[in-house]
């Protein structure tokens, strides 16, 4: 292992020690919010912004929506998870990417119900070429958060490359039952949906 993997692990120790200990639960509280957002539950705001997005059909607007969103999923609630996950965007940036997942791990192990944690690990498993890893995360992602349309896209994507072309033509119509105006996704559908109807004839 190296200097600077070990030296990240012991800083990430550390963190978890902080995190768990009870004198110090005020710490990873996060940042106080605006009146108007502490209004509705983060689940009430996403149960909101996941109906706009489905009704949506400027694909401007809804990409809007569907910003907001994953801004949603980005809080975890916690100071020391949001600070743990710049840290992996920072290594990732850095394509220190063993590095990243250690901290990935942590992260997951501190906030295991925390859905974009194990999305960024799954994306991060997908770069680095550990696909079952992928799908295995992807599939938590979608356990915690089915409407998660990131790790639908994913998965589609892995699921074509394997040439499991009907099982990513599904995942893709869920995708678009979430988030119909994703012109993208229209035209992954198209595609998957040609090519099984020329493979019939």
């Amino acid at each position: 292992m190296s200097a600077m993997r070990i030296f990240v692990t012991s800083i990430l120790a550390c963190l978890a020690a902080l995190a768990a200990s009870p004198g110090n639960a005020q710490a990873a509280e996060p940042a106080p919010q605006t009146e108007t957002a502490n209004l509705t539950t983060p689940k009430q705001r996403l149960d909101s912004l996941f109906a706009d997005l489905k009704k949506e059909r400027d694909e401007a607007k809804a990409r809007q929506v569907a910003d907001r969103i994953r801004m949603e999923w980005q809080d975890s609630g916690s100071a020391t998870v949001n600070l743990l996950m710049q840290w992996a965007d920072k290594a990732i940036a850095d394509d220190k990417k063993p590095i990243a997942l250690d901290i990935l791990d942590q992260v997951i192990a501190l906030a295991p119900n925390y859905v974009e944690g194990w999305n960024r690990r799954a994306t991060l498993h997908y770069q680095m070429g550990n696909y079952r890893k992928s799908m295995s995360d992807i599939n938590r992602v979608l356990a915690i958060e089915p409407r998660h349309f990131g790790a639908l896209a994913g998965m589609a994507t892995m699921l074509s490359a394997a040439g499991k072309d009907e099982l990513a033509m599904r995942a893709w119509q869920q995708f678009l039952d979430i988030y119909p105006s994703d012109r993208k996704a229209q035209e992954q559908l198209g595609e998957l949906a040609e090519k099984l109807a020329g493979s019939r004839t």
